[in-house]
């Protein structure tokens, strides 16, 4: 399985539905607050809102504690999801600040009673996100997983980084041969493996190589949403076909489009920029079309600095 995994301010209803158009198995939502869920803020609950026809949403909430859940219980359960994911891994100082994201590294029973608390009041399929452990003295993932899977967790998805690290350096990526053994396939819950997906062959090897039952892909699909369409064409012909030039642009544009649709014209093309330069990075001419991005106000002067690629 190949899953569109978690980014704030990037896994909105427009990004997810355009990987489910190149074959992906499914989505995770921007992380939510279950304060802002509990206080039914508008801009929370839009970012639990599903595309049109979305069918295997996952909504990832992010806590301190199992009572925040429990306060949010109502709303979690007025969301149209197939299945909730707790956030244990989320780095940034505005999250780890009130003990959410992956400061819940640092209490690993805390994790069991959320997963058993979210169950309860949703009665959907809970999962978990997390990380290595807090730093580099603290790697306690496997004792995470464990509190995490005796709880009820359907799935377990390791980003192999500790907090300290945020982004930087590579995943560790022998961690996922030791989740393998600590959990038995097909008699545990279900692992997925998250870091440094940047291309097909690397979604394939967590599968084929460490034995994960899924991958969540990440910043390997901003503006590359063809990553779903390669990994399995990897898996079904032993070799992938990369988008050309105009496939790009189209894409991109749609992308741009249902932004547009689902939020707003002058949402869309501010919202936007970054994605829209992922989607033509390395190319010939890229440089000088980015400054037009940088600037544009509209769809159309979007779809004019792409299309000048062609010439």
């Amino acid at each position: 399985m190949y899953i569109l995994a978690p980014l704030a301010g990037y896994t909105d209803k427009a990004f997810r539905e355009i990987t489910s158009h190149f074959s992906s198995d499914g989505a995770v939502s921007e992380m939510i607050s279950t304060e802002g869920l509990y206080r039914m803020g508008e801009k929370t609950l839009a970012l639990a809102e599903p595309y049109e026809g979305e069918k295997n949403l996952v909504i990832q909430i992010f806590a301190p504690d199992d009572e925040s859940i429990k306060r949010a219980g109502s709303a979690l359960r007025s969301l149209d999801a197939n299945a909730f994911d707790i956030n244990a891994g989320c780095p940034v100082p505005k999250v780890v600040k009130d003990g959410s994201g992956s400061a819940l590294m640092k209490n690993e029973k805390m994790i069991g009673k959320m997963v058993m608390a979210l169950k309860e009041e949703t009665e959907k399929p809970i999962s978990v996100k997390f990380r290595l452990g807090w730093d580099s003295r603290s790697i306690n993932f496997l004792n995470f997983a464990e509190e995490a899977a005796k709880a009820g967790a359907y799935a377990l998805t390791l980003h192999a980084r500790t907090r300290e690290e945020g982004y930087s350096g590579f995943a560790h990526k022998e961690a996922f041969h030791e989740m393998r053994r600590e959990f038995e396939k097909g008699k545990g819950p279900l692992l997925f493996a998250s870091g440094d997906v940047f291309s097909p062959e690397a979604a394939y090897s967590y599968i084929h190589e460490y034995d994960m039952d899924g991958v969540m892909i990440a910043r390997g699909a901003i503006g590359n949403p063809f990553i779903f369409r390669e990994v399995k064409e990897l898996e079904e012909k032993g070799e992938y076909v990369l988008p050309d030039l105009e496939e790009k642009i189209n894409v991109a544009l749609e992308h741009l489009s249902l932004s547009i649709k689902y939020f707003s014209e002058e949402y869309a093309v501010h919202q936007m920029r970054k994605t829209m330069m992922a989607y033509i990075k390395g190319l010939d001419g890229a440089k000088a079309v980015k400054e037009k991005i940088s600037h544009a106000e509209s769809y159309k002067e979007y779809e004019d600095a792409l299309r000048t690629l062609c010439n």
